[in-house]
């Protein structure tokens, strides 16, 4: 039996060159449109942070008073110097203890927020911009806030007027005393600033699990509350969790504004940041100041890197 066969139509080919241009015209267009937006942030970049950087490990290896310019060569003299018994070893020893307490405290204040708005059904844009809107505030202004209106230590602040209706006499709340009632001033005005960011964070997390997950657990017999929490919440909710501390590890060493604003350089409380910015402004020494930058740096990096390689950053839930 003759079987016949139809060839099919020839497609013209393109010419190889002008396929080329054409992949080579996006390309070009896109590069160029790509370095159009993106290098002025580059730039910036570069000149305000990298710089500045390396500059600063550069001045931390030299002596240099009263000048950004190295003067002499002193090696690791201005590391030594800082890590002596002194206000700058205080300084760290102290804000290990205070990220060791406020740590915890805003991780459960700001998921337990997040748990609560996401199971309310009505006014819930409402309530997350009310516990948001703090975020917004400068911790400056908040700062000055918690100063002069309601820890001001007269009888007409506001945490005074409320304890006098209780037969409390007026309580000096910045003043060096025992107990030390100045962290609660300190504490009070963190949480307030920086609980509403990471409870939209969680809720963020929230919103991604699955409700299927909730009703498998319900059909294995996992109550509500505590067992749900424990055995689907909050393990569906790790990379978040882990985000979130090492955020908030950082935020803590890098305390600055509500102390400066708060207690000066006084000696007690002292955050290594408002120390370094005394000892590069006010004493002109930029050489110590580097160093402990670079200290600073480097234990914030240290302490990341453990807290991601303990808790598991990046790995999704199992």
């Amino acid at each position: 039996m003759a079987t016949s066969t139809v060839d099919a139509p020839a497609v013209p080919a393109r010419p190889a060159s002008s396929a080329r241009r054409r992949r080579g015209g996006r390309i070009s267009g896109v590069t160029g449109a790509f370095w159009l937006f993106v290098g002025p942030f580059l730039i910036g970049l570069l000149v305000f942070v990298y710089l500045p950087i390396v500059w600063s490990v550069v001045l931390s290896f030299n002596r240099a008073q009263n000048t950004v310019t190295p003067s002499a060569f002193i090696g690791l003299q201005n590391y030594i110097d800082l890590l002596k018994p002194g206000p700058f070893l205080d300084s760290l020893i102290t804000f290990t203890i205070f990220a060791a307490f406020i740590v915890p405290v805003t991780f459960a204040l700001s998921i337990g927020l997040a748990l609560l708005l996401n199971r309310i059904r009505f006014a819930r844009a409402f309530f997350r911009s009310v516990f948001f809107l703090p975020t917004a505030c400068s911790y400056v202004v908040a700062s000055l806030v918690w100063k002069l209106s309601i820890f001001n230590g007269v009888r007409f602040g506001l945490a005074n007027t409320v304890l006098s209706w209780f037969g409390v006499p007026n309580v000096a709340w910045l003043a060096t005393t025992s107990p030390p009632l100045y962290w609660i001033v300190i504490v009070s005005a963190r949480l307030w600033l920086q609980v509403g960011f990471y409870m939209i964070l969680f809720l963020a997390g929230l919103q991604r699990i699955s409700p299927e997950l909730y009703e498998a657990a319900e059909v294995d017999g996992a109550k509500r509350g505590w067992q749900t929490f424990r055995f689907v919440t909050f393990p569906q909710l790790r990379a978040t969790s882990v985000a979130v501390l090492l955020l908030l590890l950082i935020a803590a060493y890098q305390a600055f504004d509500e102390f400066f604003n708060l207690l000066g350089n006084a000696s007690f409380a002292r955050p290594p940041l408002v120390y370094l910015y005394y000892t590069a402004q006010g004493d002109q020494d930029y050489g110590h100041g580097s160093a402990g930058a670079v200290i600073l740096a480097l234990l914030i990096m240290i302490v990341t890197l453990a807290q991601g390689r303990i808790f598991g950053f990046g790995k999704a839930a199992e």
